[in-house]
């Protein structure tokens, strides 16, 4: 019997994408076809990003006011505008598995991405971009570095950059590392291992490629804060990046590739009873669900998923396990913090939230909009302004803190989209509070130099 929208929890499919029809460009429209009328029926999802107005701007503007008068040439209009922050699967379709519509937006979307990108009409520039690995090997090196970045930051590169990269000058970017978080990670103190009933008693740290590259500082202040509360940790003994920008792409067997350096490595800290820590949302996500998704019966991939955490996920287990110091000597003021879409999916409630607002003298308002950067998306030229767009509603809300004015400080679990925020408040005259990572604002409370 068929039911109108859908009263429980969303199931995901494996992403059948070995299978060669996962290719099938005929096959793959007709599917887009299906969702897209029944999207265009029900148009829930309309606020989330551009996917869905282009899509329904294509109907409206169409000669019958329905799918079959869309030029199926428009589809990658739409497909274009998806990021898949995933979102509209977890927190507004209704129509999703276990419903007999069977609706997985996301998914789609990456399927004709992945034939987009197999045909040969992806880039060199967003090919680049999103070789996080390539382009993160300068970091650390002296001179080369300070003159990158400094060079990265004057018109003229800029410009070089917007016509041969596609990055839009206005865009944020991120400068490279002075010495690399791996390199400069200090050894833990010789704490005993204490395992709780929720969580294991030592962590290793999966560092990513941002906080590696870019802003080592954030990796630090999670092993201060670990060290603080004596568990005891190490870092992954060579890693790759995660896949997440190559997925975003399209660029599956860039996606296998990273999964055959990553998940040996990984698998065997789990095995030894580690928990994974990644401290970047994207990257997490990519091993909780992306991977699991395409391996469905790599039983080392599922276990590395069983062994993955979101640090703050980590530490309030930790708290429930009555583990965690709880003692905040440095009160935090007023925060506006984002949780970000790739947070938000993995399910795990709002756990920043819940550490933060254990901190006396703090006041947590917090948001759960896009920000609209979305990795790579919003550096691009054709979706700068509209990322700046997107993230306007979040930035006008984050700059009115409930318990009013300005508030002390911004932040969000996603590097990246704290800095598209602070961009967002500087371009919209919102202010100029600083921006921190949840993990620097509970070192700091923690009274931790």
């Amino acid at each position: 019997m068929a039911t109108e929208g859908n009263l429980q929890a969303p199931t995901r499919h494996a992403i059948d994408w070995k299978n060669p029809d996962f290719y099938n460009e005929e096959a793959a429209l007709h599917e887009m076809e299906r969702i897209f009328d029944i999207c265009h029926g029900c148009r829930r999802c309309v606020s989330l990003c551009g996917a869905f107005p282009t899509l329904f701007d294509l109907v409206d503007e169409s000669k019958t006011g329905e799918v079959d008068g869309v030029d199926k040439k428009d589809y990658m209009k739409v497909v274009d505008q998806c990021y898949m922050c995933d979102l509209c699967y977890m927190t507004k379709c209704p129509y999703v598995p276990p419903h007999e519509f069977n609706l997985d937006f996301p998914h789609t979307m990456l399927r004709a991405k992945a034939i987009k990108f197999k045909k040969g009409e992806v880039g060199a520039g967003e090919r680049f971009l999103s070789s996080t690995d390539v382009h993160g090997q300068f970091a650390g090196i002296p001179i080369v570095v300070q003159v990158a970045n400094a060079v990265n930051k004057t018109r003229p590169a800029r410009a070089v950059m917007q016509k041969v990269l596609g990055v839009d000058k206005n865009a944020w970017l991120p400068d490279l590392a002075t010495k690399k978080f791996r390199s400069g990670a200090p050894e833990a103190p010789p704490h005993a291992v204490k395992d709780g009933a929720k969580t294991p008693g030592k962590v290793v740290i999966y560092s990513t490629c941002y906080i590696n590259y870019n802003e080592p500082g954030i990796g630090h202040d999670l092993l201060k804060v670990l060290d603080h509360n004596e568990v005891p940790y190490v870092l992954v003994e060579k890693e790759k990046c995660c896949g997440m920008p190559k997925l975003e792409l399209g660029d599956l067997p860039s996606v296998n590739a990273s999964k055959e350096a990553n998940i040996p490595v990984l698998v065997k800290y789990a095995k030894e009873g580690y928990a994974i820590l990644s401290a970047v949302p994207s990257c997490t996500l990519m091993f909780k669900q992306e991977l699991p998704l395409m391996y469905p019966d790599d039983a080392e991939v599922q276990l590395v998923k069983a062994h993955m955490w979101d640090p703050f996920e980590y530490l309030m287990a930790r708290k429930r396990d009555g583990l965690l110091k709880t003692e905040f000597p440095t009160p935090l003021g007023k925060i506006s913090y984002q949780i970000p879409c790739h947070g938000r999916v993995q399910n795990i409630g709002k756990k920043t939230e819940e550490m933060l607002k254990m901190v006396p003298g703090t006041s947590v308002h917090t948001h759960e909009r896009c920000s609209g950067h979305a990795g790579t998306f919003g550096v691009k030229v054709p979706y700068h302004q509209q990322a700046m767009k997107i993230g306007k509603p979040l930035f006008k809300a984050m700059a009115s803190h409930k318990d009013g004015g300005l508030p002390d400080v911004i932040s969000s679990d996603c590097p990246l989209g704290g800095h598209h925020i602070a961009q967002g408040f500087e371009v919209n005259s919102l202010g100029a509070p600083p921006q921190k990572h949840p993990l620097t604002l509970i070192r700091t409370a923690y009274g931790l130099k």
